[in-house]
Order: C-alpha cells, then sequence, then structure tokens
C-alpha cells in the first residue's frame, strides 16, 4: 500500500484544486449524505431506517481524504442540527436527539477520518483491501451506533439485534460495491493518464 502523496482520488483527479472547487467539491458531498440519507426504508424492529448513507460516507471518505471528507461531513451535520431536514425520513436535530440514530451520525463522522485516512495511503486501490478500509469504517460507525443504544438504556443484547444485525446484509451489499468502484475509478485514473 502506497503512502506516496497525492493518495486520493480527489487530490489525483483535482491535484491544484483551489478553495472555489474545494466548497463546490464539498456542497456536492452535502447534497449526496442528503439524497442518501433520504433513501430510507423503516424496519418495524428497530428505530433506525436503513438506508444508503453508509455507502455515500464511506465512498466519499475514500475519494476525498480525511479532511475534506470529514469537513464535508461535519457541514452536512452542522445543517441537520440547524434545523434542515436532511437526516433519514427528512429528520433534523430536535428528531434524531435522544434517538439512536445520533450514535450512527457522530460514527459517521469519525469512520470520514479513519477511512479517508486509510484511503490516502492506498487501501482503496485494489479491491481486497478496499473491503478491509469498509469493513473498518463499518465498525467505526456501528461502534457509534452500538453506544447511543447502551447509552439509551436498550442494553446490550438490544444494542446488537436492534442495532447491528438487521444492517450487515445491506452493508455487505455497500461493500461490494466500494470495492468494485474504488479501484475501478483509480484504473480509469490510471488509463487516462497513460492516454496523455
Amino acid at each position: 500500500m502506497s503512502t506516496a502523496a497525492p493518495a486520493t482520488l480527489r487530490a489525483t483527479v483535482l491535484p491544484r484544486a483551489g478553495w472555489v472547487t474545494t466548497a463546490a467539491l464539498a456542497v456536492a458531498g452535502v447534497a449526496v449524505h442528503t439524497a442518501s440519507a433520504q433513501v430510507a426504508v423503516p424496519l418495524p424492529f428497530t428505530p433506525v431506517p436503513l438506508t444508503l448513507q453508509t455507502l455515500s460516507v464511506l465512498l466519499l471518505a475514500a475519494a476525498y481524504g480525511p479532511r475534506l471528507a470529514t469537513a464535508t461531513f461535519a457541514s452536512y451535520l452542522a445543517l441537520g442540527m440547524a434545523g434542515a431536514p436532511v437526516f433519514s425520513l427528512g429528520r433534523n436535530g430536535l428528531a434524531v436527539l435522544g434517538t439512536p440514530s445520533l450514535g450512527y451520525l457522530l460514527g459517521m463522522l469519525v469512520a470520514t477520518v479513519v477511512v479517508g485516512y486509510l484511503a490516502r495511503r492506498g487501501w482503496d486501490r485494489r479491491p481486497v483491501t478496499t473491503v478491509g478500509a469498509m469493513v473498518v469504517g463499518n465498525l467505526v460507525i456501528y461502534a457509534g451506533g452500538v453506544a447511543s443504544w447502551l447509552i439509551l438504556g436498550f442494553g446490550p443484547d438490544e444494542a446488537v439485534t436492534g442495532g447491528v444485525l438487521p444492517f450487515l446484509p445491506g452493508d455487505a451489499i455497500k461493500i461490494a460495491v466500494a470495492a468494485t468502484a474504488l479501484p475501478s475509478a483509480w484504473m480509469l485514473v490510471r488509463r487516462l493518464r497513460r492516454e496523455e
């Protein structure tokens, strides 16, 4: 795994991006996070809906790198906490406070740092290492979610059966998508550079 910079897709494709381009990427990322959160399926046995948000969080973390991805997701959180209905099912800050969803959102913020850091070291360039980075990112998200279930007094059994198990099949599919998309994007970038 390479440690040479630039190692993120964003830095490789846009090596001289100025603040306007960086701000536009952040705004686009917030829009992606918002849209992926609205693709939500409420589950009758858990208060946390199934969404595409973990996919958007982890893909953008790998593509953007830790700083831009974290700033983007922090902006998304700030927008939602300020009252914009950007969270799953159109909720905002007041609707997620005191629910397990808040723990998952905070876990996603930490996961952007972790996965962005791994991507900057080349973990997003091969399917096997991409799977590793996505698994680590999901574990961080689950840790935030399970912690919130425990803090709210659901107990460890309910935290696992309601906060982890329902999401494993969907997350496996999302990891497979990421393990295909990110290395494919790198192959395309390398091919285009050879043709220049």
